[in-house]
Parts: structure tokens; C-alpha cells; sequence
């Protein structure tokens, strides 16, 4: 099948070009697709199937007056699909309206009993967060570091690095050549630590992430469903681990009980038995040079090796990802 993604933040020939010659399927965030369609270079007259990704999430940010602009364009009957892991937030005016004899399909009830995975609360002074923080991301393999804002992502990112820890944020503020390359580079170990928004980590589909760390509790028990599910896939094991300041306890344990977890916060500190326990490592301490996160960002072609050893800095001479081209020849564009 010829496919095309157009996304904002990259450029518009080859999305202009693919669409022209016509493609199978197209695979879009709602703003460029609304821009396209303005434009003239997209005609959704003989869409047969519509699946709208990250359903709930894409109503709590703001988009439904595009999807429902998007939708209103596509024809009579079809198939209209909706996914999500938690499906009730803001999203029922969408179903009323689109969806004829809505049948609802789900897995698992929506909670964090993942069987294969494990749930930590750690109750820690605020002296501690940095350093406990960067112990908890120089676990073994892959780990994926939540925090609230894209500044709190950049912060959290360097401060890694400064300990010894190559790691990198994923956010809005960075251009999208910028994002793929850091997702990519995560994706293959190349960067074993990616600091992230809860927007940018919505729909990360990276095999083996040994660990989520909530540097920063999340808002509610779904986001705490959605961050967690980013580890523990397909029966593999991961592990949970949450950072909460005394102030924060009582409101972290109540957000563990809604999400359908038994687990209490426990106080911990830098190098404890407790800490260990979750695959915590101390780092090295050898600060990553900013030129190597440089980069990583800018797209600079070299060669990479998988880390290893105690820190996860990896050999300082070889420590980019290869450059990717964002508009790749493998990519056949459409019309519909």
C-alpha cells in the first residue's frame, strides 16, 4: 500500500508531491491535515475507513474543532474507529454524532495490575530528587523519565547529562527533524534515557523500556495508565517508578488506588536497599558533553554504538545516531 504521513513541522513538498500522485493510506495530526485540505491538496471524497488515535487526549488538548471540520468532510458510511486506552473524556460528542451503533471493544479493565509489571512510590526529600532521579534513569536498558512541562523536560535532560546519564527531551518546542531523531535514537539504544512530556510520550511505541520514572507525579490515575503503558508490552516486564515530595504523598497514594494499584510510598534515598531494588544505578559522574546532546538534535551524521558499562554516557568519541532523511523515498504519497 503507498502511505504518507503529514505532520506540522515538516515540509511540504514531499507531502505535497506524494499527495499528487495518490496514496492508500494517510496517516496525519489534525492541524496539517486541515491545512492540506484548505489548500486543495487533499480530497477525502472516497475515504472508506477513519480511525482517530489517542481519541480522549486529542479532546482534552483542543482539537475537536478540527477533527469535527475533518470529520463533517468525509463521506456517507464507511468504518469509524476510535482508540484509546481510557475512552471518557470529552471524546462523547464525537461518538453521539459520528458513530452509528457504536460498539465498544477493550482488552483489560483500565488499570496498572499489569501482572508483568511493578509499581514503586518513593517518598523523598526535595534535596535528594536530583540525584535519586538520575540513579533511577541509569537503570539497565531503556528508560523512559516523565515531567510536566517541555522547560521541566529540557532541565531534568541536561541535569542527567551533567551526572554522567546521556539523555534527551521529547517535546512540542523541538522541530519535528529534531523529534524524530531523538525518538529514533531512543528506539535504537543509542540514547538509553528520554525525558518527556505527557503529550510528546502519547502513542511511543518503543520495545523494551525497562523503566518509567514519574520525576513529576502525573495529573490523574489515567495519565498515570498512560505513562506506565509505555513499559510491561506484550507480557515483557517493567517496572513504575514515582517520585513524590512529602506534600505530595497523600495525593500519589489516592492517584495509586484509582489506577487499581496497591502500593504505598515508601521513603528512600540515594542509595538505598529500596532504590537498588528498582534497578537503580549510581552514575558514573563523568558529565556528557553538551556538544554530544547537540548533535543528537541537530542531525549531525556519525556512526553510534549501544552503551554499556556503569554509565550511561557511552564511548565519547562515537556518540551520535546516524542522520535519517524525514522524507525518505520509502514514503509514496496521496490525494485521498
Amino acid at each position: 500500500l503507498r502511505h504518507k504521513l503529514v505532520a506540522g513541522g515538516m515540509p511540504y513538498p514531499p507531502q505535497l508531491m506524494a499527495l499528487d500522485r495518490g496514496v492508500d493510506l494517510l496517516i496525519a495530526t489534525p492541524g496539517r491535515l486541515k491545512d492540506l485540505m484548505e489548500r486543495g491538496a487533499v480530497q477525502l471524497v472516497d475515504i472508506s475507513i477513519m480511525i482517530l488515535d489517542e481519541a480522549d487526549h486529542m479532546a482534552d488538548m483542543g482539537f475537536l474543532p478540527e477533527i469535527t471540520e475533518i470529520l463533517d468532510a468525509l463521506p456517507e458510511g464507511g468504518q469509524r474507529l476510535l482508540f484509546s486506552a481510557t475512552l471518557d473524556r470529552g471524546i462523547d460528542a464525537v461518538v453521539k454524532r459520528y458513530l452509528h451503533d457504536a460498539v465498544t471493544h477493550s482488552t483489560d479493565d483500565a488499570t496498572a495490575s499489569v501482572t508483568t509489571m511493578e509499581h514503586h512510590i518513593l517518598l523523598i526529600d526535595p534535596k535528594h530528587k536530583k540525584a535519586i532521579t538520575a540513579e533511577v534513569a541509569n537503570s539497565e536498558g531503556r528508560t523512559l523519565v516523565f515531567v510536566r512541562t517541555k522547560l521541566g523536560a529540557d532541565r531534568v535532560a541536561e541535569q542527567l547529562r551533567e551526572q554522567g546519564v546521556f539523555a534527551a527531551a521529547l517535546h512540542g518546542g523541538l522541530a519535528q527533524g529534531a523529534r524524530n531523531r531523538v525518538l529514533s535514537a531512543f528506539r535504537d539504544g543509542s540514547l538509553p534515557v528520554l525525558v518527556a512530556t505527557d503529550v510528546a510520550a502519547r502513542g511511543i511505541d518503543v520495545d523494551d523500556v525497562g523503566v518509567v520514572l514519574q520525576a513529576d507525579p502525573p495529573a490523574d490515575h489515567k495519565d498515570y495508565l498512560h505513562r506506565a503503558g509505555r513499559t510491561a508490552r506484550a507480557g515483557k516486564k517493567g517496572c513504575v517508578v514515582t517520585l513524590a515530595l512529602p506534600h505530595q504523598r497523600r495525593g500519589m497514594e489516592r492517584m495509586a488506588r484509582e489506577a487499581g494499584l496497591d502500593v504505598v510510598a515508601t521513603r528512600s534515598a540515594p542509595g538505598d536497599e529500596l532504590l537498588i531494588a528498582t534497578g537503580a544505578r549510581k552514575p558514573d559522574g563523568v558529565a556528557i558533553p553538551e556538544s554530544q546532546a547537540r548533535r543528537l538534535l541537530e542531525g549531525e551524521q556519525r556512526g553510534h554504538r549501544r552503551f554499556g558499562g556503569g554509565g550511561r554516557g557511552g564511548p565519547r568519541h562515537n556518540d551520535g545516531p546516524r542522520r535519517t532523511n524525514d522524507s525518505s523515498r520509502g514514503y509514496r504519497g496521496s490525494r485521498d
